[in-house]
């Protein structure tokens, strides 16, 4: 296995990006009342679009291997 190319490191991205997502959104939601309407709409359409893109990441090993 090269450096770098390890099978597993896909889902440990996907992990960190749905926790930033939460950061993020959580920050929007507590300290965002500064913030325009639209902007904090904006804001929290992007961290459910990052949570998404880990959910994605994280669990599309998940189908079980073919037999071939």
């Amino acid at each position: 296995m090269a450096r770098g190319d390890h099978p597993r490191r896909t889902p440990v991205y996907g992990g960190l990006l749905i926790a930033a997502a939460m950061v993020g959104a959580t920050l929007v939601v507590v300290d965002g009342t500064r913030l325009p309407t639209v902007l904090r709409a904006v804001l929290l359409v992007l961290c459910g679009l990052a949570a998404l893109a880990g959910w994605l990441m994280t669990f599309r090993d998940l189908t079980p291997r073919r037999r071939p």
